[in-house]
């Protein structure tokens, strides 16, 4: 199969940065789905995970983690789905990635993709929607399908590829939400549906005039805005966060408030009992897409999946020149 990947970390403007290479179709696993890929969207996780490569692979690594497209063989206990299917899945950390013509997956991380948005606008969503249930879900312990109007969050990078889907889930579960934006992205957040938007660049203490929160979700680095977290989070609050941080987490002792870590990737890298929760989740993912609960992050769209729109888009993400997500499709003609 055709497969695009890298040995070491270069720059996308020199030559070994990507390289198109033939590798083996994926081995299956008893509960793995093979799934042909016809299309694939890009995350900051694609080049952090090329940048920790400091030393030359003896084979190139085929990353990416969002994907979207056809079932053409399954293991022997694959029972969630039939060959034919296509499907969406943000990946597993520990496998190769989407990168390539065919990609193995476990069953229990994929869903069926929906069927009334296209295959641009649902590829772009699975890491970054599961990340946001997850932290809303898994490590706040919210019911999105009740009454939560008497809840308030505030979400710090309410504009950014998890923001955005975070802003959207926690309407449908009737938050109170305030979102931190640039000025130049306050009226995507305000369509999002988010109640209060306030400067990300500005003195958040100041503009929220010491209101606290019940919640509050950091998707942006943690380290400049931990006083500000530390000050707006209520006592016996619950603050997630994704990013690294260096931060004091004793800071938060005198309000009784938690911290939680979410990781999108911990699941099918520890192989959790609680594994087969992130398809059910891009299945409710697949139904608001379909319902327009929801809508899609997506920004731009290559098509095309050969190594220049690889290196093409992953030039943009790098530079930080596109809002929302990028996605390449493959080529039907």
């Amino acid at each position: 199969m055709k497969a695009f990947g890298f040995k070491k970390y270069y720059p996308i403007d020199h030559q070994d940065s990507f390289t198109e290479f033939s590798a083996d179709r994926p081995q299956l696993r008893n509960h793995d789905v093979l799934v042909e890929i016809q299309g694939i969207s890009l995350n900051p996780v694609d080049i952090a995970t090329r940048k920790q490569v400091t030393k030359e692979l003896d084979k190139p690594m085929i990353v990416g983690f969002d994907g979207y497209g056809k079932i053409v063989d399954k293991g022997s206990q694959v029972d969630k789905f039939d060959i034919g299917d296509v499907v969406f899945f943000a990946g597993d950390h520990s496998r190769e990635g989407s990168y390539a013509e065919y990609t193995a997956i476990d069953e229990r991380i994929v869903a069926l993709a929906p069927t009334k948005v296209s295959l641009e606008e649902a590829v772009a969503m699975p890491l970054t929607s599961l990340t946001a249930y997850e932290a809303l879900v898994d490590k706040l312990g919210i019911d999105l399908n009740a009454d939560n109007s008497d809840k308030s969050v505030l979400i710090i990078n309410g504009s950014g590829g998890v923001g955005s889907i975070a802003t959207q889930l926690a309407k449908i579960a009737r938050l109170h939400v305030t979102a931190t934006a640039s000025p130049k992205n306050t009226q995507w957040v305000t369509s999002l549906g988010a109640d209060e938007v306030i400067d990300h660049h500005q003195d958040l203490v100041k503009q929220l005039n010491d209101k606290m929160f019940d919640y509050i979700l950091v998707f942006a680095p943690v380290d400049p805005h931990w006083d500000e977290i530390v000050h707006l989070i209520k006592p016996f609050g619950k603050i997630v966060a994704i990013t690294n941080m260096n931060s004091n987490i004793n800071d938060l002792k005198p309000k009784a408030a938690s911290f939680e870590w979410e990781y999108m990737f911990a699941k099918s890298l520890y192989q959790t009992q609680n594994m087969a929760t992130q398809g059910q989740y891009l299945s409710d993912i697949a139904r608001w897409l379909d319902e327009g609960k929801i809508k899609s992050t997506l920004n731009k769209t290559f098509v095309g999946f050969n190594l220049n729109n690889i290196k093409e888009a992953t030039k943009l993400l790098e530079d930080g020149h596109v809002t929302g997500k990028i996605v390449i499709k493959k080529d039907v003609n």
